[in-house]
């Protein structure tokens, strides 16, 4: 008999962390999916020509990796509830973000998880999520045949 996987939602649980390579087919990719088209996301020389050593992953790209962050630790039933997030050092290509995770409150199947985002020059992203984790149904005998 199969039971899903379930995650305890434990206040001060810390989540493990994942190491997110910053390639430059991610930020473009990632800028072009959430239909940001401003250039410093795509073109090197404009990003310099503003300032910037290269170009940069967008704010929704890093919003959706938080995300993946959560649902991935949580399982494919998590529901999303808010995510709040502030940047800080860009990401760049060629660097490593590591995102990390820390539950700080659960109020039945719904916890509050502080996630930092860090590479080579700081943090690049700080906020809190808060996620919706289901309880898993009980498996019997009966449902288990059935898949």
């Amino acid at each position: 008999m199969k039971t899903a996987p379930t995650t305890a939602l434990t206040a001060g649980a810390a989540l493990p962390p994942l190491e997110i390579p910053v390639t430059r087919t991610l930020i473009v990719a990632g800028a072009i999916a959430s239909r940001d088209y401003q250039d410093v996301h795509h073109d090197a020389e404009s990003a310099r020509q503003k300032g910037s050593p290269d170009v940069f992953m967008n704010i929704l790209t890093t919003n959706g990796l938080v995300g993946r962050y959560i649902t991935d630790h949580f399982g494919p039933t998590a529901i999303l509830r808010k995510v709040a997030i502030r940047l800080g050092a860009p990401n760049y290509p060629g660097d490593t973000m590591v995102l990390t995770g820390t539950i700080e409150a659960v109020d039945g199947d719904t916890a509050t998880v502080r996630v930092v985002g860090a590479n080579a020059l700081g943090r690049h992203v700080t906020g809190t999520v808060t996620v919706t984790v289901p309880a898993a149904p009980a498996t019997t005998p009966d449902t288990e045949a059935r898949s």
